[in-house]
């Protein structure tokens, strides 16, 4: 009982005595908890939606109106014909695209049943199913509100029908949206926390020294921790890449080049981080906090299991600084969509210069002394 007491008191005092440790036990998780809390929503909201009318009516208009006075639905543009083709969903812009048929208004004052169409991104097949039922749903509110005026039963024969396709998901498989970003999560954590004990490991057994004296450059010193676990990432991806489409039969409708080519500078990124928390850390425990408070917030802020359109505006800015964020999307888009360079270029341009200034930060960091 004794020896355990005091084990007890021997860890309490090292962990207080290490002034580090506090504000990643104390002020880490109360950030968390008060950021992660509002941007980890299953809610779906703000379902960016184009409408394309070719009735171009009073009732069309009346049922335009009731989305765009409902709080789920932004409409992105309203115009009167198949203006391009779908491609508001290939870039992401839209959610939703519904068509308002040419004899809309006629056929419901002739009590006819209307077929409304809608194209829906179906990646994220969980938050299309959601995204359709409120578009139904308003479609009925519709009709009831019309029925309530006229005076009219439902036995009139009033009845307006929606039909929806699914892009890019036709199935709504869960696993086609979910395995590319728990790819990108697999390689994000095996970045930060291998290079984020990395240095602070030589710190504890004294071997920082022996290197602190050789003429080896700061530069030269991070390249050198760097480039293997840069090999080992690379390596994990396309492992990973090869078990999704051999056991998930993940489809791969772009090109592969742009993944990888992305991969190579946004492994730089993560692993620039993880030195730039091994080089402020001054033992393993505190770097294994650190990298992996930042590893939950970037998961949850990334879109990878709610989508960023669904988080308060706040949070939706937070995951501008997000390097996961930019890395999944570029893996949905490419491998389900079919992105081409044009679509993706400015997450390159984004992530590019994320990676120049985190290894510099990495380089300018390392206290060398010679």
């Amino acid at each position: 009982m004794k020896r355990f007491k005091f084990i007890l008191q021997k860890e309490f005092k090292q962990i207080f005595r290490d002034k580090g440790m506090l504000p990643i036990i104390f002020l880490m998780p109360i950030m968390q908890l008060m950021v992660l809390s509002f941007a980890a929503t299953f809610d779906v909201h703000n379902i960016n939606m184009e409408i394309i009318d070719k009735d171009q009516s009073s009732l069309s208009q009346q049922l335009i109106s009731k989305y765009a006075s409902s709080s789920y639905f932004n409409i992105l543009q309203n115009t009167p014909y198949d203006a391009d083709n779908g491609e508001s969903l290939q870039t992401g812009e839209a959610v939703i695209i519904l068509e308002i048929p040419q004899d809309f208004e006629k056929n419901i004052i002739h009590h006819q049943p209307t077929q409304l169409s809608a194209k829906v991104d179906a990646i994220d097949g969980m938050s299309a199913g959601v995204s359709v039922n409120y578009a139904q749903s308003i479609i009925r509110d519709f009709q009831d509100n019309y029925l309530q005026e006229k005076g009219l039963l439902l036995k009139n024969g009033l009845k307006i029908n929606i039909s929806n396709l699914n892009w890019y998901n036709n199935s709504l498989n869960y696993k086609f949206y979910m395995v590319p970003g728990l790819l990108v999560l697999l390689v994000s954590m095996i970045g930060i926390f291998l290079t984020s004990m990395n240095i602070v490991k030589e710190k504890e057994i004294g071997t920082i020294e022996q290197l602190n004296v050789t003429p080896i450059t700061k530069a030269e010193f991070i390249i050198g921790k760097l480039f293997p676990f840069w090999c080992i990432g690379m390596f994990v991806l396309s492992l990973g890449l090869s078990i999704a489409k051999l056991v998930f039969d993940i489809p791969i409708q772009g090109p592969l080049s742009i993944v990888f080519a992305f991969a190579m500078i946004y492994l730089l990124v993560v692993l620039g981080l993880g030195l730039i928390i091994s080089t402020l850390s001054d033992t393993q425990q505190q770097s294994m906090f650190i990298a992996w408070f930042f590893m939950i917030v970037f998961v949850l802020l990334s879109g990878l299991f709610t989508p960023i359109e669904n988080m308060p505006g706040w949070a939706q800015d937070l995951t501008l600084l997000n390097p996961v964020r930019y890395f999944i999307e570029i893996m949905r888009n490419v491998l389900l969509k079919g992105a081409s360079w044009a679509d993706v270029k400015m997450n390159f341009f984004i992530i590019g210069i994320y990676g120049i200034i985190i290894n510099a930060l990495a380089v300018l960091l390392y206290r060398k002394t010679n």
